[in-house]
């Protein structure tokens, strides 16, 4: 839980917003001096998507996604504009949204709205999406806040439309990181969050070849 760890939730946020803020709005930046994974990152979500966006008469649309924690961009670019015919991008910090206008290029024309806001206070237009994507952004919310908003983010799929998680997991509990103001929750906390916000989980697989000091990372479907 993270009331146990997180002691004055004002300052978890805004610990987070300063430390984001003097962040290099980079590649390396967004994947804190791990720039050098972002393709096996893109080429597993890829295949991961594409299980849903492919397959079956129950499958995913490819209209609108909506690229959560987007940063400048590097999921929007990789793997989402690729995908979809158009996309909408969430981040708390404007300078990294500035910096995605010209990162994306000529396909960033494609990206309809930059909205520049905590997680905690967005709420996903209802019935405007195909696949909501979460990446590496669930730690900066509270579990409160996080079943809050997967609850928001259920409302704001299209028929078919699933949310897409992937984040790093702790082997065990929940472990605060005071440098960044996260905080890395286990698979069962994980799981019983997304219970708890009526959502149901429909995949979930482990990310392979990344490096081995990291934290595993996993990515689940739901709906």
């Amino acid at each position: 839980m993270t009331s146990e760890v997180v002691e004055d939730e004002m300052e978890f946020y805004s610990k987070a917003e300063k430390y984001w803020k003097d962040v290099p709005p980079t590649v390396d930046g967004m994947l804190g001096g791990y720039g050098h994974i972002s393709s096996i990152d893109i080429n597993s979500s890829k295949k991961f998507l594409l299980k849903f966006v492919r397959d079956g008469p129950n499958r995913t649309g490819t209209t609108c996604a909506l690229d959560c924690g987007a940063g400048i961009g590097r999921i929007t670019k990789r793997l989402l504009l690729p995908l979809f015919k158009a996309v909408d991008m969430v981040d708390v910090t404007e300078d990294f949204l500035t910096k995605a206008k010209t990162y994306l290029g000529e396909e960033g024309r494609r990206v309809r709205n930059y909205f520049c806001c905590g997680l905690q206070d967005f709420s996903p237009e209802p019935n405007s999406y195909d696949v909501i994507w979460i990446q590496w952004v669930i730690g900066h919310l509270t579990d409160d806040h996080l079943s809050d908003f997967l609850k928001r983010c259920k409302v704001g799929l299209r028929p078919n439309g699933i949310v897409v998680i992937k984040d790093n997991m702790a082997q065990e509990g929940v472990i605060m990181d005071d440098v960044d103001s996260s905080v890395c929750r286990d698979l069962d906390v994980v799981r019983t969050i997304v219970r708890r916000a009526g959502l149901n989980l429909l995949a979930e697989e482990r990310q392979e070849n990344f490096p081995d000091e990291i934290y595993h990372v996993y990515t689940f479907a739901m709906r």
